[in-house]
């Protein structure tokens, strides 16, 4: 068999990973060479955004290219749901071979694990074939699963530092360990996909061998914080930078009751600096294992010759706190260790630019449309009405001719919320990007919190969770300069009765100033306008979205925002 005309496709996701955990991003970050490799060989995106700060609606909506106000999944409880156009679903209409290899954390109706050949699943803490799915499909693990569970032991049973801190340097096998097994697994379906192997799903129906898109999703760095001793050494405590803080940030009314009552969950404010030094170093530990699992799989295609024609995406679903605000882990709020992730896209055969730095704002539900622009399939960008026969055809999203089917065509894609990336294609950047949280629920309040048996450490996180991710209905919107989250669920409460420009509970991070967001700045009178632009922004959003849940519009903005937001002098603040 020839090599497919189609380029193949490797999407690997982190789970949790910061984008400040990279040197290549900040200052408190470590060396990642695998991934400053990738970089080299593609374009890196320094305002990468989540459009949400929870594994599961964030992954879904990086797979459909749609908020999670569209597709529903708000909460790690609610998965893909049935009949969804994702990325998987076009892959196999496009005839690729298809794996998803690590955590899961998305796919659990039967109509889409049929659509994936290999599914090797593996939870945090879990030993394989225990997650959603169950046993594995279309391929048996590489790694012995008893060598994968035995690495899994002290996650299981981790020990306890202090009440808000858990973290290990351990002695196990190293493949056992969750990274490594997803690496080793991750290179035997390639091997096997690029001998043209269809995984049990018959021979191919053409001469060339079937691309292949495969999902890497490792569970790292995530919690629990367990590492191998080797990676402990390359990140000793006594070598990282922790991040500037702010003494008494959440103790003001500047800061909203939700951000005070998570600091309460997740603070070290009651830990040794040494514990969250050591806690700190391992988290970062685990992003060093993590990168050199890429650099596996970079070899790997270079060994195979399959890196000119295969894009390789890398990103994470959302972020963590790591130190940052003196708190460990994470929570539905937008500071940039939430939201802001690493992101970086490589495909030296195919005329994506090499080293390329993009400074402008993207979002994660901008891969799907990426990878099928770049990919020649379909065409996403802004072209006039054209005359199809007698009819005239509408603007926006078209698949090319011999690419239409039920599954894909310019119906479908239309519904896609997401948009090509700049750099690496010529769409125009985003002047704004977003992220969302909650389901409207009640609000998760101090007098709650203190009602539990403790207010701090890992037992709160997991017994308040499902009440958290319920409440309220947060949107942020994120400019270069600004940032601004309100809760459309909240009352008309303003901050100051004599200024109704900002509403109890809305956050104003001025980032050129104040780039770690340690200052809360939505009430001081002076930045109104810059409020009612942002919300302004937002309205832009919600309804090219369709989102049924509006944000309430100051009356200091008007229909001319737009086109006082495209005059030089504005664009250049923001």
């Amino acid at each position: 068999m020839s090599e497919s005309t189609q380029p193949n496709v490797i999407f690997i996701v982190a789970d949790q990973m910061k984008w400040s955990a990279l040197r290549m991003y900040s200052e408190i970050g470590i060396e990642a060479p695998s991934l400053e490799r990738l970089a080299r060989e593609g374009v890196r995106f320094a305002n990468g955004i989540t459009p949400h700060p929870l594994c599961v609606p964030a992954r879904v909506s990086m797979m459909t290219s749609r908020y999670a106000h569209s597709t529903g999944s708000r909460r790690n409880e609610t998965l893909m749901p049935p009949g969804e156009l994702h990325a998987f679903r076009i892959w196999k209409d496009l005839g690729y071979s298809t794996g998803l290899v690590g955590k899961n954390h998305c796919f659990d109706h039967p109509s889409d694990i049929e659509l994936i050949d290999v599914l090797c699943e593996l939870p945090h803490l879990k030993p394989p074939n225990r997650g959603i799915t169950g046993p594995t499909r279309g391929m048996e693990w590489i790694v012995p699963e008893d060598v994968i569970k035995a690495s899994h032991e002290t996650r299981i049973n981790m020990p306890e530092q202090s009440p808000a801190i858990s973290y290990a340097v351990t002695d196990h096998d190293i493949e056992g360990y969750s990274t490594n097994a997803v690496t080793s697994q991750s290179e035997a379906f390639i091997e096997r996909a690029a001998s043209g192997d269809t995984f049990g799903n018959g021979e191919s129906n053409t001469k060339e061998t079937p691309p292949f898109a495969l999902f890497v999703s490792y569970n790292d760095p995530h919690h629990p914080l367990e590492v191998p001793r080797k990676y402990a050494e390359m990140v000793p405590a006594e070598s990282i930078t922790l991040p500037p803080l702010r003494e008494g940030e959440f103790s003001g009314t500047d800061s909203p009751e939700r951000n005070r009552v998570l600091y309460e969950i997740l603070s070290l404010q009651y830990d040794q600096i040494g514990d969250v030094r050591n806690a700190v170093a391992v988290y970062l530990a685990m992003v060093r294992m993590v990168d050199d699992g890429v650099g596996r799989i970079l070899d790997k295609l270079d060994e195979l010759n399959l890196r000119d024609n295969t894009i390789v995406v890398f990103t994470a679903d959302h972020g963590d706190f790591a130190g940052e605000h003196n708190m460990l882990g994470k929570g539905g709020v937008f500071y940039d260790a939430m939201v802001r992730v690493p992101y970086i896209v490589s495909w030296p055969g195919g005329g994506v630019p090499q080293g390329e730095l993009d400074t402008s704002l993207v979002n994660t539900v901008d891969i799907l449309p990426t990878l099928l622009q770049l990919s020649g399939v379909a065409d996403f960008m802004k072209s006039p009405d054209v005359r199809d026969g007698d009819e005239l055809s509408p603007a926006g999203p078209r698949v090319r001719e011999e690419f239409k089917s039920d599954v894909i065509n310019s119906e479908t894609l239309r519904r896609f919320q997401g948009k090509p990336l700049p750099t690496v294609t010529s769409a125009e950047p985003r002047k704004a990007a977003y992220s969302e949280y909650g389901t409207g629920g009640p609000p998760f309040t101090m007098d709650l919190l203190n009602q539990m048996p403790a207010t701090n450490g890992f037992a709160t996180v997991i017994d308040s969770l499902w009440m958290r991710e319920a409440e309220g209905r947060r949107k942020m919107v994120r400019t270069e300069a600004w940032k601004y989250v309100t809760d459309s669920d909240e009352g008309p409460t303003y901050l100051n009765a004599d200024a109704p420009y900002a509403r109890k509970g809305d956050e104003l991070y001025d980032l050129n100033n104040d780039p770690w967001e340690l200052t809360n700045v939505a009430h001081n009178a002076e930045n109104k306008t810059v409020i009612s632009m942002m919300r302004a922004l937002l309205a832009d959003w919600m309804m090219e979205t369709e989102d049924p849940n509006p944000v309430p519009m100051p009356v200091t903005i008007g229909r001319q925002h737009k086109a006082w937001f495209d005059t030089d002098e504005v664009r250049d603040r923001w």
